[in-house]
Formats: structure tokens, sequence, C-alpha cells
């Protein structure tokens, strides 16, 4: 019998519109664990690696947050979003056609590689006078955040198929890939926005590891 509130480490992969909460939350009620916890959100609305955390092993979360991770998804060109994301709807409609991969790539390899100043979004967890950036954003409240610095180790363009951009990105704590959709949008004059996200590592943990939601219930099921 595994023991989940002496300390286990597992390897979830998140399904769109699950937020990293509900995860915590099913993963409690199936481990019947008194501490769980998270290695690093996804927004609801990206799927892939999720770290979670029980008993003991609470203890190394951050040693896991800590850790390099790879991502791969679309950023959409032409349009935004306020949250930078598919969440809110899309505005601000632009042209692209003049767009080329040579162009984002250059773009790419010249701002968007090593240490770099980002802002993170508005509709986010950072905490901006003691609350929540996302819930002062959704009461309509003005919401200015600081750029931090972040690194980003590998930035693949994989392929281009205008309106969308496929990439694969390796970086370190703390990025937010819907900033670097904003930012990218932004400088190259027609907007953007990230239309979809996987989060296929965390440090030497990947997601073709992972547990579904579903996989590991029929294993605690298949315990008890």
């Amino acid at each position: 019998m595994i023991d989940f509130n002496e300390g286990q480490t597992i390897c979830i992969d998140k399904p769109a519109t699950w937020s990293s909460f509900h995860v915590v939350k099913k993963i409690r009620f199936l481990t019947r664990a008194k501490k769980v916890g998270h290695a690093g959100t996804l927004d609801p609305l990206a799927t892939g690696l999720l770290i979670i955390c029980t008993g003991k092993h609470t203890k190394i979360i951050n040693t896991y947050q800590g850790q390099e991770k790879e991502y791969t998804g679309c950023f959409k060109l032409g349009v935004t979003t306020a949250s930078y994301d598919s969440e809110e709807p899309e505005e601000n409609p632009k042209p692209y056609d003049n767009i080329t991969q040579d162009q984002i790539e250059d773009l790419v390899n010249s701002q968007f590689l090593g240490k770099i100043q980002q802002r993170p979004p508005i509709f986010s967890a950072v905490k901006v006078k003691g609350e929540r950036a996302y819930a002062k954003a959704r009461k309509g409240e003005e919401v200015i955040i600081e750029p931090k610095e972040i690194v980003i180790h590998t930035f693949e363009i994989v392929k281009y198929e205008a309106p969308f951009i496929h990439f694969r990105i390796v970086c370190g704590k703390g990025t937010y890939i819907r900033s670097i959709a904003r930012d990218i949008g932004e400088q190259l004059g027609c907007g953007a926005y990230m239309s979809e996200l996987r989060r296929t590592r965390i440090g030497d943990f990947k997601v073709d590891d992972a547990y579904s939601i579903e996989r590991f219930e029929e294993m605690i099921k298949a315990l008890t």
C-alpha cells in the first residue's frame, strides 16, 4: 500500500479546463492525504505536466518549481485578447499577411533568448498590493505589474502556418508564455495571443511518463 501521507511525488497530465487547484483537490480526495500541493501552476486552458506532492514531499515543492520547464504550443497572429490567451474574446484585428517565418525567427533570436525582462499578464496570480492581479483585473480595476527578469534557454519556431506560430520553449522559473505571445505580437506590429499551450517537461520529469486523471484514479481503486 502506498503511504501518501508519508510522501509521494505524482506526475499528472493535466487536462484542458481543469485548474491546477482542481487537480490538487482531486488527488487529495483520491489519496486521502492531509497535505497536497503542486509545483508550478498551469492555466486552466493549458494541458500537460503538473507535479503533485503529498505528505512530507510538499517540503520539496520549491525544488521542483526552480527547475527548467519545456513547453510546446501555438501563438495566433493578427488579434489580441485581454488575458493573452483564449480565455478572453479576440479583439483588435490587424493584418499579418506580410509576416514571414524568417522575420519571426530573427525576432526570437535577437530579443527572446537568454535573460530578458518580462511583464506578467494582468490575468495572473501575481500579487499587486496584496491581491491577486487576476482578481483586480476581473473587477475592472487598473493593474500595474512591474517587469521581472526571466531566462529563456531555447525558443524554437517549429512551424509557421499563418496566422499560427508553432513553438517549443525551454525556460526558467516564473516565465509566462502568454506574455511572450503578447510581446512578439507587439514587436511584429500585428498583435498575438497564446492559442494553445502544453507543458512537456519540468527538470527530469516528462509528461510522457505522467498519469492521466482517469488512469491515476483507476490505480488508486485497484489498491483499495
